[in-house]
């Protein structure tokens, strides 16, 4: 299991001593991240990318003292047989930095972040746009905070509710919307919004869509190769949006002979109880190596899809 943060302020602190030294770091797939590391001469840190964006073994003059004491305080440093490591990686959208899980995710409460979080956040950032100001929004599957975050930003006067089954999820929520400067980001243990009152005004997930055979949480998306948890994630919304209210749901499908089986299922509830709803595929083809994986044989590709639903009023 992933450990807990020791001490959130020290992790707050690390944050922003990260962001005063200008620390940038666009976060890659696993599989891009292991090419990058195998290369010669990538097998310690040098820098601060190195050591909380590659999560590559450290010495400890790689780093500033003062950053070194403050990883210790937080509880996000262990000893290898290779050297140092970091166990949590920071990465970067626009101006906000967000910690999540280091590099090799393997731990069932592990906080994944990578290139479906830019997809996720882009494609939030433009429905925002032309959305109306929300007074109570909840993502779903929080994992580092970002969506929430993101909404708790453009909307300041909303509540947003980071909600995760994974407590160290929710921790690494709270402590990145402490870095980003928001207050109006609480913090809920929630599966599918059992355990949270009240309706919403805005719905928004980025959930699981990986068939797993290990059944990670932060990978695996249930039966429908995948698709399940995504269509849990349409029903709860609809039960629990106000009228008027909008669900965006970033996630990925397994394309089988042309069909998509999540758009078939979910079609019948958008038509029957919203105003209106757009889906549109914002990558055709994503993570391709997983169709070398068990369950995957019949499948041509893995789409991410944006939907879009606003419930009627």
């Amino acid at each position: 299991m992933t450990s807990t943060i020791h001490d959130p302020d020290a992790l707050l602190a690390l944050g922003q001593a990260l962001q005063g030294a200008g620390y940038r770091f666009v976060t890659v797939t696993p599989a891009t991240h292991r090419r990058v590391n195998d290369r010669p001469g990538n097998a310690r840190a040098r820098d601060l990318r190195g050591v909380f964006g590659w999560s590559r073994p450290f010495r400890e003059d790689a780093v500033p003292g003062e950053i070194l004491a403050l990883m210790r305080r937080a509880g996000v440093l262990r000893e290898t047989k290779n050297g140092l490591c970091a166990t949590v990686r920071a990465s970067t959208i626009g101006a906000r930095l967000y910690f999540h899980s280091a590099f090799p995710t393997r731990a069932d409460d592990a906080v994944f972040f990578g290139p479906d979080t830019y997809r996720y956040i882009a494609a939030l950032q433009r429905s925002m746009e032309t959305l109306a100001p929300p007074r109570r929004a909840v993502d779903i599957g929080a994992g580092s905070g970002a969506g929430a975050i993101e909404v708790a930003c453009r909307f300041p006067g909303c509540e947003s509710v980071g909600a995760d089954i994974n407590d160290h999820a929710l921790e690494l929520t709270a402590v990145n919307a402490r870095l980003a400067g928001r207050t109006n980001v609480p913090t809920a243990h929630s599966d599918l919004l059992d355990g949270l009152d009240g309706g919403f005004d805005l719905v928004l997930s980025n959930p699981p869509y990986i068939l797993d055979p290990a059944k990670l949480r932060y990978r695996h998306g249930g039966d429908m190769r995948g698709a399940g948890l995504s269509v849990s994630i349409v029903e709860a919304a609809l039960a629990r949006l106000n009228p008027g209210g909008s669900l965006l749901l970033y996630t990925g499908i397994a394309i089988v002979d042309g069909r998509d089986e999540f758009l078939e299922t979910v079609r019948p509830k958008l038509d029957a109880r919203c105003a209106g709803w757009t889906y549109e595929e914002l990558d055709p083809d994503i993570f391709g190596g997983q169709l070398d994986c068990e369950g995957y044989e019949d499948v041509e590709r893995i789409a991410a899809v944006w939907l879009r639903a606003t419930l009627a009023a």
